[in-house]
């Protein structure tokens, strides 16, 4: 399973009902999109937590070939017509949880780490697993959805919620809010994860699938 992400800045006095418009017509391309697992339209404005105008779309995917499939398609195309070809962020997933009716979230936070040298990475993924967990079971977060990147060697933490979530003390942290949210064809596979930890069944663990 692979995490995707990128953000275009946008000018300051950018007409951001351009972006609304563009999600409200063009989010439902992407609805059942095969491989995906899901895709949230994000959008950020100067006046509000994500501090300057944005646009800046989370993917997970459940193949690499779904991720091919879009990125080689028409529909990125066309956003790279539109704004110039963004710098696409990947990592891989350790943990994905989502809540039932996660697809109406509203807004969603985006933050990065850097992974020391010298890190246990395993013990690293056990805490950031339950931290997800925690997050979606008792933190009210929708979706937690946490990789790694082992190039630069850097963590990412996604969250989906129905309420802005606070900023707090991280200065990664990044608030967006939530335009749209594509679902693709997930398999039963993909829903049960095996030697989960169980804190109740209000999440359905994610597996990260081969590739």
């Amino acid at each position: 399973m692979i995490a995707m992400h990128y953000r275009l800045p946008l000018p300051a006095d950018y007409d951001m009902a351009i972006i609304d418009r563009r999600i409200a017509d063009k989010g439902r391309f992407t609805d059942g999109f095969p491989g995906l697992l899901f895709k949230a339209y994000l959008s950020a404005r100067k006046d509000g937590a994500g501090r300057d105008n944005a646009y800046a779309p989370f993917y997970v995917w459940n193949t690499v070939e779904g991720m091919h499939a879009f990125l080689n398609g028409a529909g990125f195309a066309a956003l790279s017509a539109s704004f110039g070809r963004p710098a696409v962020e990947t990592w891989l997933v350790w943990q994905a949880q989502l809540r039932p009716g996660f697809a109406q979230a509203r807004f969603a936070s985006v933050a990065r780490q850097a992974i020391p040298p010298g890190t246990d990475l395993e013990a690293l993924r056990k805490r950031e697993t339950g931290l997800a967990i925690d997050d979606v079971e008792d933190g009210g977060a929708l979706a937690a959805v946490t990789g790694y990147e082992p190039a630069t060697w850097t963590l990412v933490r996604f969250r989906l919620w129905q309420d802005e979530p606070p900023a707090g003390a991280d200065s990664s942290l990044l608030v967006y809010t939530v335009g749209h949210i594509s679902e693709g064809h997930a398999q039963a596979a993909d829903i049960e994860a095996p030697n989960q930890p169980e804190k109740g069944s209000a999440a359905h663990p994610v597996a990260p699938s081969a590739g």
